[in-house]
């Protein structure tokens, strides 16, 4: 009989199990229990049972003996053993063939599922593309409406066309008195350079006239000194005659 323990962990932990065999002895009472149809240490297995029905058959037949109700007795025993026998290897024939079918069930569910995690992941790649494509169109419609509005504050067209037609004449009309100043400061600059070489004209003029003064008021006062000191010659000569 196996002995078991169980250990009972903490919370979150799984509950473990020690056995008295390790996993490789445990491995091989399978696998016997499983060929020779023992599902219990307690009773005769049934491969035994059907070996021994075998047997007493065989034993009765080989005594050549007018046996024949006996072996047929035996052999009614023995096929009912092995149909006994038969139905748990059928039973786990269908098991075996039905987990086969369960697996290949299970590797067809599993590449769909594979398949569509791979699909679904390109969806969310389009999804993201598809977003991002949206929030620039949303965002050229935001920046499109505020333009909207903007243009929707400013006067109608006729009214501005009618200011920049009024602009535009005020404009011509400076420009005009701008050409009419520019005349009249040229005008200004000549007369004011012609004022300017008169005006230098007369310095010099006055200049070379108050020379030609100075020289003429020297010349004189010579002139009057001389004939003052021809007075005195003659007024002593008078003297001393």
């Amino acid at each position: 009989m196996l002995g078991k323990g169980r250990k009972v962990a903490g919370r979150g932990e799984a509950v473990a199990a020690n056995y008295a065999f390790g996993p490789a002895e445990d491995d091989i009472i399978i696998k016997h229990r499983l060929l020779t149809r023992t599902t219990t240490t307690r009773g005769e297995p049934p491969l035994k049972k059907l070996q021994k029905k075998f047997t007493s058959f065989v034993s009765e037949v080989n005594k050549g003996e007018d046996n024949y109700n006996d072996c047929e007795k035996f052999a009614k025993a023995f096929l009912q053993e092995l149909a006994t026998f038969e139905i748990p290897l059928l039973k786990s024939k269908a098991i075996v063939e039905a987990n086969i079918r369960e697996k290949e069930n299970f590797n067809e569910l599993k590449d769909e599922i594979n398949r569509q995690i791979l699909q679904s992941q390109a969806d969310i790649e389009d999804f993201k593309k598809q977003l991002e494509e949206s929030k620039i169109e949303r965002r050229h419609k935001e920046e499109c409406e505020a333009i909207r509005k903007l243009i929707a504050l400013q006067p109608p067209r006729s009214e501005t066309q009618k200011l920049i037609t009024e602009l535009e004449k005020e404009i011509t009309a400076l420009e005009a008195e701008n050409t009419a100043a520019s005349r009249l400061l040229e005008l200004r600059k000549k007369q004011f350079a012609l004022l300017l070489h008169v005006v230098d004209e007369l310095q010099n003029t006055i200049e070379e006239e108050q020379k030609s003064l100075v020289e003429e008021m020297r010349i004189a006062s010579e002139e009057h000194k001389i004939g003052m000191e021809d007075a005195s010659g003659c007024s002593e000569a008078m003297v001393v005659d």
